[in-house]
């Protein structure tokens, strides 16, 4: 296999990188590699503790392609047990369990949704229940044996809770081994994660020392930041862009974003490349360039690169339809009714347009839902409801109402 020369393969890997660990290790495995005509194996993990992939996950994701578009081998771990420990990253206390079940289901979203970035010719998929689901209790104490808990100490997150009397379960300190054991079923020779991940990474390293492997090089990546500017994306905290998510919903999200993220956006989760960019960071600088063009360019690469090209012609003539010129969208879902008559909380929840009361009513009262053009803010409004009504939600979301008496 002939793969491209190392000065150009280090500038793709690097891209968008806060550290590469040790960069001179790389090199060498990149030099054999070129020398053997053999693949490096690249490994990220991912814990599949809910169902659906959203922009932060394809920072690494990319990064995976882009090993791939070089001619590696992309190994993805889905950690089926792993998830069911919890990764004690960031967190201030115990992470709840998971059921074996619950993981599995989500699982089956996430394979779907990698391919919408890897190209499933070139990946491998590997559950990591495959080993640790077979491993006697002889097998986990020789694992467990690898590690002190002084050294599990030194991670900040478990120093900071054991400082403040904080519980750590047991348990919490396997999760790091696991990650280090997934490295060595594999032979990883890289493996990818968020800076967070940094201590789980180096762990890798001294695990597969321990089972006499090469250690893997460490690549880690910035966290993305979500559509307030400030919390790392989630789902749970509700600032996320979800790749699966409608067309025009991308859309209108991502030109929400604060304007210092859009070169952020583009280098890390965009296909654009290194000559694109560098015109992006110039134009930014530029005070005649209004960044508000640069976000619809970021917006409809995004809704592109996951909906295709016609998708993202339409998202942004409906954009510009409905918040520049002040108009409703052409296409919107609707939904059949058989009252006349409905509280306007009640109403959100029917609509599907808040998944709860609390969420309905703080919108309301936040003056975000508007009947026929009429702002409503009274919760327990009770609103008439006509056949052929817009109902509008926050600043993306419109459904035309039906109802059964027409």
């Amino acid at each position: 296999m002939v793969f491209p020369p190392i000065n150009e393969q280090m500038d793709l890997i690097k891209r968008g990188v806060v550290e590469l660990l040790p960069e001179e290790e790389l090199v060498k495995k990149l030099e054999r590699s070129i020398k053997e005509g053999k693949p490096l194996i690249i490994k990220q993990g991912f814990d599949p503790t809910a169902p659906d992939i959203h922009l932060g996950h394809t920072v690494g994701i990319r990064k995976l392609k882009h090993f791939q578009d070089l001619g590696h081998q992309v190994v993805v771990i889905i950690g089926d047990y792993t998830a069911m420990v919890g990764d004690p990253s960031e967190r201030n206390s115990t992470r709840p369990r998971l059921t074996h079940e619950q993981v599995l289901k989500n699982a089956q979203t996430y394979q779907e949704q990698f391919f919408k970035i890897l190209d499933p010719k070139k990946t491998v998929i590997r559950f990591n229940g495959e080993w640790f689901g077979k491993m006697s209790f002889a097998e986990i104490m020789e694992l467990a044996s690898k590690f002190t808990v002084a050294r599990m100490l030194e991670r900040d997150d478990f120093a900071r809770r054991y400082g403040s009397q904080q519980p750590i379960s047991i348990h919490e300190f396997f999760y790091p081994l696991m990650q280090g054991y997934d490295s060595v079923m594999i032979k990883a020779d890289v493996e990818i994660g968020a800076t967070e991940q940094k201590f789980n990474l180096t762990i890798g390293r001294d695990i597969q020392r321990e089972y006499g492997q090469e250690p893997q090089v460490i690549l880690t990546l910035p966290v993305l930041e979500g559509l307030d500017g400030k919390q790392r994306m989630s789902k749970s905290i509700g600032n996320y862009i979800g790749i699966d998510e409608d067309p025009r919903e991308m859309y209108g999200k991502t030109m929400s974003i604060p304007d210092e993220l859009i070169y952020r956006y583009f280098e890390l989760v965009t296909d654009v490349d290194g000559a694109q960019l560098k015109r992006i960071k110039e134009q930014l600088a530029d005070p005649k360039v209004n960044p508000r063009d640069l976000k619809m360019q970021l917006a409809h690469t995004l809704v592109r690169m996951y909906h295709g090209e016609e998708a993202a012609d339409h998202a942004a003539q409906e954009f510009r339809k409905v918040f520049v010129k002040k108009d409703i969208p052409d296409e919107m879902p609707e939904v059949l009714l058989k009252t006349v008559q409905m509280r306007i909380d009640n109403l959100l929840i029917a609509t599907k347009t808040a998944v709860s009361k609390s969420e309905a009513r703080r919108l309301i009262s936040g003056g975000g839902v508007s009947l026929d053009g009429e702002k409503i803010t009274d919760p327990f409004y009770l609103a008439d409801l006509k056949d052929g009504q817009i109902l509008k939600v926050g600043k993306r979301k419109f459904v035309k109402i039906k109802t059964s008496a027409n």
